[in-house]
């Protein structure tokens, strides 16, 4: 079930955050998950599976509504593998394909990571080393959405 998010679900984000802590986010990245939660969030929304939060991901929307981004894209370790980030990846997409003036869609990731969403149709704009911390690089992509 993909769910919206509410304030209830940020421990047991948190939780999965420090689950994926160091092999996808470094430690200090915790901190901008709390602000992103608490602060910026637009649309979030959670997974769960057998009773409990298996992962989650949102969208922030920019100039108007006519681009947006993944972001905050968590997935519990013992869920990986499993399609769940797939789902909750394509749920976003089509959310945003029904939007009228939504022409692209932006991610930004890590190399641990992005060819996942090029399996999806995301296509490789840059990569800047060590942009998340040392070690973790930002590798920014997009897809054409096609309004």
């Amino acid at each position: 079930m993909i769910r919206p998010y509410t304030p209830a679900d940020q421990e047991a984000l948190l939780q999965i955050l420090r689950l994926n802590t160091p092999a996808y986010f470094a430690p200090e990245e915790e901190a901008d998950f709390v602000l992103y939660l608490r602060e910026r969030r637009e649309d979030y929304f959670v997974v769960e599976r057998e009773g409990q939060v298996a992962g989650a991901g949102g969208i922030n929307y920019f100039d108007g509504y006519t681009w947006a981004r993944l972001s905050w894209d968590l997935i519990h370790p013992a869920f990986q593998g499993k399609g769940i980030g797939r789902e909750l990846t394509l749920f976003r997409i089509a959310k945003l394909k029904g939007k009228p003036n939504m022409k692209w869609l932006q991610v930004r990731t890590s190399q641990f990571v992005y060819l996942f969403y090029q399996r999806l149709g995301f296509d490789l704009e840059k990569v800047e080393q060590n942009f998340w911390a040392e070690g973790i690089d930002l590798y920014q992509m997009k897809m054409n959405l096609g309004a």
